[in-house]
């Protein structure tokens, strides 16, 4: 063969290609999971967007967490505020969060391998956030728009994506009709178009999503205008609590007289924080009165707000837990209003209503006493309300549990009984009433630290609202009751802080603490979980002492 034949050879023979590149089953599936996060991701995103036009509260996410506690059983509540605190609604956030990638990672394979069955599972998750959306108090006539909007965009995005997937899928799986050397090239052209078009739309979409969806729930949730507001208002009082001399000891690890907005616990099914607009917010009061009345927040500060000095407890709290605060409250009495509206005979509960939907039904008799300080309040420790704490207006009643009394975000106040009626807790196991049972609690020594032999001081807090401490006493090691020295009580609706002196020796030992009411009624040493009417049951620390 001369050079001029192999020159011709080499202009006749077949370009060389890249040989297709097989997508099989066990690869497409987490291609197509991908796709039915990314498309969830986008019905959320598009739904907190269209939800910032017209319906700020018509979240699809927290509508969902919001249905989840409502329908949690007492019994969980409480192990997952035990457990958690605070952060339990960040912990059913973050649950809630890996369940939707779970079942949107599904309705992405289902919608590969059975269409439409991953668009019918995804309509079915939009249908029930919907239905939790537009069942919530106070939604409006648009509150469904922001779901319908979100799940057309995730349903066209999952068909479009998954049937790219499929297109590169079966083209890679396919016989080819001709020669391996002449099919090959159009098989890897279609190939290359699908493969492309798959990562380029889920990827781009996906972007899109964090972007618009993060962006739309920050501005959804923006606090500016009203932490103005808060900034430039000022508190005015007729009259503030005197702190007699001695109320608070002035000793490291105990708990403060009053507990620093910062640190008071805070227990609510919100799972963001409400914000609202001092200036158009209303507080109605209806049901078995002989006049209705709506108030504005201005409204109630021209009625002159008084300082008053409660400690607060949740029905959630353990022996020794810290679900438990004391501040200076600034508002004006529930009687005085009620007093305004005239109430029916056989009125027996107030239902108070939270902006986001939630109740609590408190006796009539306890919000009318005149020697029981219950409140609306507007201020909390020398500020506006914080937040998340009630801001504009909340609940504060002197000896009950805050599950039957101390609604936050207020926005209506409605007059009827407890036949007709129920709170939000009372249907899910909890007690109608909740007074606040007697308690007392040892803040120091830690059992999660160590201390050093010598004299040590053993100290905490006790209370009984609305009776007030008498005594408290001290046992070391099962030894004999030692009598602990009280800090002067503020009033009968404040915690009073204790303290004995103990020589620590080395070892292990075991501190126990009860209170006595000024009653003379001990505090009930057997131990009782919340539910159904708080706990209760004397708390017997460890302590551990080495030498250093």
């Amino acid at each position: 063969m001369d050079q001029h034949t192999t020159r011709a050879t080499a202009k006749t023979a077949p370009p060389m290609t890249t040989a297709p590149r097989r997508l099989s089953r066990r690869r497409a599936w987490p291609l197509a999971a991908f796709a039915g996060v990314v498309s969830a991701a986008a019905m959320l995103a598009v739904a907190e967007l269209v939800a910032l036009l017209v319906a700020r509260e018509s979240s699809m996410v927290l509508a969902l967490g919001s249905f989840v506690i409502d329908i949690v059983p007492p019994w969980a509540k409480t192990l997952v505020i035990e457990l958690f605190g605070s952060q339990d609604k960040l912990v059913l956030l973050v649950s809630l969060g890996l369940a939707v990638i779970i079942a949107a990672a599904l309705a992405g394979v289902l919608q590969l391998v059975r269409p439409p069955l991953g668009i019918i599972l995804l309509g079915l998750a939009a249908t029930l956030s919907g239905l939790a959306i537009v069942t919530r108090t106070g939604a409006t006539s648009l509150a469904s728009v922001p779901t319908i909007a979100g799940a057309t965009a995730g349903a066209l995005l999952l068909a479009t994506s998954t049937s790219a997937l499929r297109r590169w899928r079966d083209d890679s799986l396919a016989e080819p009709a001709a020669p391996p050397e002449l099919a090959a090239v159009p098989a890897a052209a279609r190939q290359r178009v699908d493969r492309r078009s798959f990562f380029r739309l889920t990827l781009i979409s996906a972007a899109a999503a964090a972007v618009i969806g993060s962006g739309a729930r920050l501005l959804n949730s923006t606090t500016g205008a009203v932490d103005a507001f808060r900034s430039s208002l000022r508190l005015t009082t007729k009259s503030t609590v005197p702190i007699p001399a001695g109320a608070e000891l002035d000793i490291p690890g105990l708990s403060p007289l009053f507990t620093p907005n910062a640190d008071f616990y805070r227990v609510d099914t919100a799972l963001t924080v409400p914000v609202i607009d001092a200036t158009t917010w209303r507080l109605r009061i209806t049901g078995m009165i002989d006049t209705d009345l709506e108030l504005s927040f201005q409204d109630i500060l021209d009625m002159q707000t008084d300082e008053f000095v409660t400690t607060m407890t949740c029905v959630s709290n353990e022996v020794g837990a810290d679900l438990v605060g004391s501040a200076r409250w600034i508002g004006v009495p529930i009687r005085d209003i009620l007093a305004r509206v005239g109430i029916k005979p056989g009125a027996d509960m107030v239902l108070s209503r939270s902006v986001d939907g939630w109740t609590a039904g408190t006796p009539l008799e306890t919000l009318t006493d005149p020697s029981r300080n219950a409140i609306l309040a507007v201020g909390m420790n020398g500020e506006p309300l914080p937040l998340e704490h009630g801001f504009p207006v909340r609940m504060v009643v002197p000896g009950l549990y805050g599950y039957v009394s101390a609604t936050k975000w207020l926005t209506e106040l409605k007059v009827t009984t407890f036949a007709a009626d129920e709170g939000y807790w009372t249907p899910r196991s909890w007690s109608p009433l909740g007074p606040i049972k007697m308690s007392s609690r040892v803040d120091t020594p830690r059992a999660d630290r160590q201390i050093a032999p010598g004299p040590t001081k053993v100290a905490g807090v006790a209370w009984a609202q609305h009776t007030g401490i008498s005594a408290v006493e001290v046992q070391i090691d099962g030894g004999a009751w030692q009598q602990a020295t009280l800090s002067t009580a503020v009033n009968a609706d404040t915690w009073v802080q204790w303290v004995l002196d103990w020589e620590a020796s080395t070892g292990v030992h075991f501190i126990a603490v009860r209170a006595t009411d000024k009653n003379g009624n001990l505090q009930i040493e057997e131990r009782v979980a919340p539910i159904p009417n708080g706990s209760s049951g004397w708390q017997k620390a460890l302590v551990r002492v080495t030498a250093a």
